[in-house]
């Protein structure tokens, strides 16, 4: 066998010790709060079949998707031009012989129609769509409102960048099975909390898919509120020019652009008192938008009577491209570093409706963990105390010594005190940089006087203090 340099998928990254105990400092937090705010966990398979994720997000969310091949040897029969109708030996029916040869290259298969024979199965893209078809699957097993958050991964075969990847982990939590305006307010307290606990800044974009409705009608465009948002999601990487460019390349018409630019002009202003009197005069003629606008007054009526730590502001251009969002669309994004949002979501009124149960409106958002994680990086926000998995290393002097220490070892650990010792007698500059390498605070020699006494020499790592104590009192300060 041939030597092979080691290498990971592009968009896919390995975390060491030190990177996974922070990650896992954010899920706890994250957890935490979601549990304090009574929701329960789920969690689902990393494979859906393609027909569950299939036309949930949208043209450019399909392109996204990670296909999983069928198991078998099909491609290795791609090519065969030769192979017959019938299979001789079963008489049974080759799915491949009726795809036609695209008249470009008739060697080769028209692989689009061959998919649904080479793949029926993706990666997760979101867990959104996941929870919608397992909240159908499991309905006569929910108490509605279903309150529920998942911590998972989620694939999407995107261009890898600074905060984009092709594997990262979502942090989900939803509500369904309630119109409730209440629930959205209280999403936006988790998100609080979350960050509060975190030490990040933050700033709370708001928006309401009925409002893009509305504009969608009053420029003369009523049945094209899916073109415009994909559009209107690239604003902020874009500018405004080259979205008004693609929407004519869409086919909007010049006078359905320039009735918008006034709208895209005013997404600038982001005060409240400002953005809706706006609003209300321009969406007038529009029932839709002006019912998105009631919505936002009453969630800003909930938020002010809230001690939020963060800014929110109303973005109208804000427009998350997901085909299934319906109502109150947020976006959340650091205020000290350039980074995408962080946190984001909305709420949909009929997902589950496409699996079969109609009529059951959800709200929801998802913590980007991978990049929450590189914010708080960027900023030093991650507690130095998190980072020793160890709390004492025991010095190893030999086997005389490790018979000694194995059970008190044990104690502390029955005490919930993280312990390990040196597997081996090496000399104690290699024992005493291991347990600083690792940031492990304090250090227990245990030598031939210790043992005679009955006590134990405990060093403190950070201020090279030693001092002689029993098995008690070291439970006692280390528990400290």
């Amino acid at each position: 066998m041939s030597l092979q340099k080691p290498s990971i998928p592009k968009g896919t990254r390995d975390f060491s010790p030190l990177e996974m105990v922070r990650r896992n400092y954010i899920f706890d937090t994250i957890r935490s709060v979601f549990q304090l705010f009574g929701y329960q966990p789920i969690e689902t398979p990393a494979m859906e079949n393609l027909s569950t994720l299939l036309g949930k997000y949208g043209e450019e969310g399909d392109k996204l998707l990670f296909k999983i091949l069928n198991s078998g040897n099909f491609l290795e029969r791609r090519n065969d031009e030769q192979r017959s109708t019938k299979d001789p030996e079963s008489k049974t029916e080759n799915p491949a012989s009726s795809i036609q040869h695209p008249a470009s290259d008739p060697g080769q298969l028209d692989y689009k129609a061959l998919l649904p024979f080479i793949s029926e199965k993706g990666l997760r893209y979101d867990l959104t769509v996941p929870f919608a078809r397992y909240v159908v699957q499991h309905q006569n097993e929910i108490t509605f409102p279903f309150k529920r958050y998942q911590i998972q991964p989620v694939w999407r075969a995107d261009r890898p960048q600074k905060g984009r990847y092709r594997e990262f982990f979502q942090c989900d939590v939803d509500v369904i099975g309630s119109d409730s305006l209440l629930n959205e307010v209280e999403l936006l307290q988790v998100v609080d909390k979350v960050f509060t606990l975190l030490g990040l800044s933050y700033i709370v974009k708001l928006n309401n898919r009925k409002i893009l409705s509305g504009i969608a009608e009053v420029i003369g465009e009523p049945g094209r509120l899916i073109d415009l948002t994909v559009s209107l999601d690239k604003m902020e990487k874009t500018g405004m020019a080259p979205v008004l460019e693609e929407l004519r390349q869409k086919g909007f018409t010049p006078a359905s652009v320039d009735a918008l630019i006034p709208f895209l002009d005013f997404a600038s202003e982001k005060d409240f008192p400002v953005c809706l009197p706006f609003l209300k005069e321009k969406l007038q003629s529009s029932a839709t938008g002006r019912e998105g606008i009631g919505e936002i007054e009453k969630i800003v009526a909930y938020l002010n009577e809230l001690p939020l730590s963060g800014r929110v502001e109303l973005d109208i251009s804000l427009a998350r491209g997901l085909n299934y969002y319906t109502g109150c669309i947020i976006e959340v994004k650091a205020a000290d570093v350039q980074m995408g949002s962080i946190c984001g979501g909305g709420r949909y009124d009929d997902l589950t409706g496409i699996f079969g149960l109609k009529g059951v409106s959800g709200v929801g958002i998802s913590f980007g963990a991978d990049r929450i994680y590189d914010v708080m990086n960027e900023l030093n926000l991650f507690p130095g105390m998190i980072e020793a998995t160890t709390k004492v290393l025991f010095v190893n002097f030999g086997m005389a010594e490790e018979k000694y220490c194995l059970p008190i070892l044990a104690r502390l650990r029955e005490s919930g005190i993280p312990a390990e010792i040196f597997p081996d007698a090496a000399k104690m500059k290699k024992q005493l940089d291991y347990a600083n390498r690792k940031k492990i605070p304090f250090v227990v020699l245990v030598g031939e006087n210790e043992m005679k006494e009955g006590r134990m020499t405990l060093k403190n790592m950070h201020t090279g203090e030693q001092e002689l104590v029993t098995l008690e009192l070291l439970i006692e300060k280390l528990v400290n």
